[in-house]
């Protein structure tokens, strides 16, 4: 048995006995006003055309979303187009493999803050994590939320989790905290799987109070993002957020 599965064990069991019990509970409501300033969002697809981002920051102001996330390109024109606007700029690092050095990812989000964005969402070093190699993956966000911190942003760092086990979910989470993230989130929505429930409510709870949980990918109905939280999630990434506001507002 790994030393990191040994450690992780107890806190993990606690977990899933707390998720059973989380199981059985009803999901609440939640007003279509607090989900929309709960919302990223999102359009992350490389053949995104300007007129689809200028439409995205129309919708972002139109229904008060927390922010628009892009891809770094569209840095420039999102935070022209919501400037005045209490709508937030987010962009990604490191998007979406998380596989370059950390001096690159630090260049990243220095040159992204530098054109507008106030909210980074980094992609961790998946790799080096599943290697054991804590440190070093330590390093690897502590890269991004040191350039970030300094010039006023903040971070969210995409764990990945389909592609972790239980035990390396938990020390992502922790590694995060070590390295003064703000924010942990489940998923680029580039691989083989999105934000699961059960997931959202282990970032939660290894987390607690001390960072905010992003859940997104396949967040695309009403029902699905209360569920997420009701899980913990405290962001939601989305790129059906009109939608989701349009179904919260009809249940409501």
């Amino acid at each position: 048995m790994s030393h990191e599965i040994k450690r992780t064990q107890p806190l993990l069991a606690k977990i899933n006995r707390a998720w059973l019990e989380h199981e059985k509970t009803e999901v609440p409501p939640v007003s279509a006003e607090k989900l929309a300033g709960m919302i990223d969002h999102t359009l992350l697809k490389p053949e995104a055309t300007r007129a689809q981002i200028e439409k995205l920051c129309a919708e972002a102001k139109e229904y008060s979303f927390a922010s628009v996330c892009v891809n770094p390109v569209w840095v420039p024109l999102c935070s022209a187009e919501l400037e005045g606007s209490p709508v937030k700029v987010c962009t990604v690092v490191g998007f979406p493999l998380g596989a370059n050095s950390n001096v690159i990812k630090a260049a990243e989000t220095m040159k992204a803050i530098q054109d507008g964005a106030t909210e980074i969402d980094m992609v961790m070093a998946v790799g080096l994590l599943k290697s054991g190699l804590e440190e070093d993956t330590l390093l690897d966000i502590r890269a991004v939320t040191d350039a970030a911190h300094d010039r006023g942003a903040i971070v969210k760092v995409i764990l990945e989790n389909c592609l972790l086990s239980e035990e390396e979910k938990i020390t992502a989470c922790e590694l995060s905290l070590q390295a003064g993230a703000d924010f942990v989130k489940t998923s680029t929505g580039f691989s083989s799987g999105g934000a699961t429930l059960q997931d959202v409510f282990l970032m939660r709870q290894v987390v607690g109070p001390e960072a905010g949980v992003k859940a997104a990918g396949g967040i695309r109905k009403y029902a699905d993002a209360a569920a997420a939280v009701h899980a913990g999630a405290s962001r939601l990434g989305a790129s059906a957020g009109v939608k989701i506001v349009e179904e919260a507002r009809a249940a409501s």
